[in-house]
């Protein structure tokens, strides 16, 4: 069954955060996550624990942190801390480090030190012992009763592959339905490598969303997002050769004249112009109901297991009751259906 979540960016209000995680839970959402860029927006742990206090079911967790900006070992006590306050609701997306690294003047880690932070920050947030810098280092007040379930966050074949073997679940930062199901045949490919079964891997697609008839109207309220995404593409570019990775990945950023992290996921921000429509359609879950429908199981359909909805277009409450109301009882519906015919069998 298709999960739904909602995700922040950390300049909403406390008060406001926790009704909408609230509504959010009320309504059928599965999981609450938040932005971390502490520099750029309020610390995502401290948030993260206050909405602990606030939620009985839905499961929390940053989209995503990094294995850089603190020390791994305060990291993982993060989790199992929040595992402890949440009884057990803590989730961990993680990646090598963008806006919370680039916004410092730093790079992003390395694909091989991301994955070892993945398996020390899961191992220690369960009570386990890990050799961190020369020396053994673990929790004795951790339950080992709480798994900290690890998402991967990446686009290209190298950190999408080697997440196979790491992750319980893969953040995918687009809501394209050709390029997801690219983006799964890497995973797909690092499980065979592995000799895991893919399936296992959950896949999170991530991406704002805007519901009006009003194209245009849509397309201002999410076209910061293809600018984003533009940062991770600029960097496979440098990366892989030509046809390593998809041409409808790469060349929309051919226009790109640069991004300022001090004004990242703005929608109004300055360097969105080189952004044509049609990635900002492709990118992003827009338009009524109906089309919203549609291209989720169409994503669904090609791999997608959870849909995170950056909440950050100023109308946070009318997206969450309208898929509360109009868009998840769709899919609990096929849900239902299928479990019937199941059955029936």
């Amino acid at each position: 069954m298709l999960e739904f979540a909602i995700c922040f960016k950390g300049d909403i209000p406390p008060e406001r955060t926790m009704k909408l995680a609230k509504a959010a839970e009320k309504g059928g959402f599965s999981y609450v996550w938040t932005f971390d860029s502490h520099i750029l927006w309020k610390e995502c742990y401290t948030m993260l624990t206050y909405l602990a206090t606030g939620t009985e079911k839905v499961k929390l967790g940053p989209c995503v942190t990094n294995p850089a900006v603190r020390d791994l070992t305060v990291t993982a006590s993060n989790f199992a801390a929040l595992n402890l306050i949440s009884k057990g609701r803590a989730v961990c997306g993680i990646g090598r480090g963008d806006s919370s690294r680039r916004v410092m003047g730093f790079k992003p880690t390395t694909v091989d030190e991301m994955m070892a932070g993945v398996e020390k920050i899961r191992t220690m947030a369960a009570g386990g012992k890990v050799e961190h810098e020369g020396k053994e280092q673990w929790f004795n007040w951790a339950n080992p009763k709480y798994p900290l379930p690890m998402w991967i966050a990446g686009y290209g074949p190298k950190v999408l592959r080697a997440s196979a073997k790491h992750a319980d679940g893969i953040v995918l930062q687009i809501a394209d339905p050709f390029l997801v199901k690219w983006f799964i045949s890497q995973v797909v490919d690092g499980a065979k490598e592995c000799g895991r079964d893919a399936g296992d891997i959950e896949i999170m697609v991530a991406a704002p969303v805007f519901i009006s008839k009003d194209l245009k109207k849509c397309r201002a309220q999410v076209r910061w997002f293809p600018a984003m995404v533009g940062n991770h593409v600029a960097d496979l570019v440098e990366r892989y050769h030509s046809g390593e990775v998809p041409q409808a990945l790469t060349d929309y950023i051919k226009g790109r004249k640069g991004y300022d992290y001090r004004h990242h996921a703005d929608k109004d921000a300055d360097h969105l112009d080189f952004i044509p429509e049609a990635i900002v359609d492709r990118f992003s879950v827009i338009g009524d109901v109906d089309a919203h429908v549609a291209k989720l199981r169409e994503l669904e359909a090609g791999g997608m297991t959870q849909f995170n909805i950056y909440l950050m277009c100023g109308e946070e409450e009318r997206i969450v009751e309208t898929y509360s109301k109009e868009i998840i009882p769709e899919f609990r519906k096929k849900a239902s259906k299928t479990k019937s015919k199941s059955r029936r069998k």
